[in-house]
């Protein structure tokens, strides 16, 4: 079956709101543009911007520790590097978090936002260069694939949105569960090549509802119930450059040839 790009996202703060986009640039070593370009410690996180390093997302304001964070509507302009914010009970607040002033406004509209699940300070940090805050070292760009949201919601006996899992590119036409077996294949993004890195393993932030920001639906206890184990999506590294436009092709990879004989 051939697989097509249906909807394409970005998250510039880690845990907030996904943005739609109708095309991204994918280039090697990097993710979508403007992804995960920050996000906010939840108390010290020990992240050093002269030496990055995976931090592990507990750390952060992140749907998996504190749901409440899916109540903030936030949208980032990069003409201006502002992000726009707004969930009921607060004013709504622009602020460009690339000056101090701005980014210690929307600290403290953010921790009015989320009162208990406030741990210590919270921080909005900025990724250097092109390192990115992602939820695993080398998951530069993550795909799903629509007809396994779909299955997983059929047992569940629940319409499950996609956007629970926080994807950068939702995929229509591929069998149900078949990406959990293209480990280390090469997969085309329409004009873009990228290697099948791994599964993701899904957290509690799957168990929040993306609009009403409650925690309804044990997401990976059915996931384990149902296939034996937590997968849904998978990582990939992108090892040439391209550009990937909604409706573009992304075809089921071939299965990889085998090793010639050296004999």
């Amino acid at each position: 079956m051939h697989g097509r790009a249906t909807a394409l996202y970005r998250h510039p703060v880690k845990g907030f709101t996904p943005e739609a986009l109708p095309g991204m640039t994918l280039t090697p070593g990097e993710g979508v543009a403007f992804d995960r370009l920050y996000a906010v410690e939840n108390g010290p996180s020990g992240f050093d911007p002269e030496h990055p390093a995976f931090v592990p997302k507990q750390k952060f304001t992140v749907l998996a520790s504190v749901p409440r964070v899916a109540a903030a509507r936030t949208r980032f302009d990069e003409a201006t590097m502002s992000l726009e914010v707004q969930a009921p009970g607060l004013p709504p607040l622009r602020a460009n978090l690339e000056t101090e002033v701005g980014r210690a406004t929307f600290e403290a509209w953010l921790a009015d936002l989320l009162g208990d699940g406030v741990r210590g300070p919270l921080k909005v940090i900025r990724s250097p260069d092109a390192w990115r805050f992602f939820d695993h070292p080398q998951g530069h760009v993550s795909i799903v694939n629509l007809a396994s949201v779909r299955d997983l919601g059929a047992r569940m006996g629940a319409a499950l949105d996609p956007l629970r899992f926080r994807a950068n590119v939702y995929v229509e036409g591929w069998p149900a569960w078949a990406e959990n077996q293209w480990t280390g294949r090469t997969l085309s993004l329409g004009g873009a090549n990228a290697e099948v890195f791994k599964p993701i393993v899904r957290c509690a932030a799957t168990h929040v509802d993306p609009t009403s920001a409650d925690r309804d639906l044990d997401v990976t206890k059915a996931l384990f119930d149902n296939y034996g184990h937590m997968f849904c999506g998978i990582y990939v590294k992108v090892t040439a450059a391209g550009g990937l436009q909604m409706g573009d092709a992304v075809p089921e990879p071939l299965a990889e040839p085998p090793a010639k004989d050296a004999g």
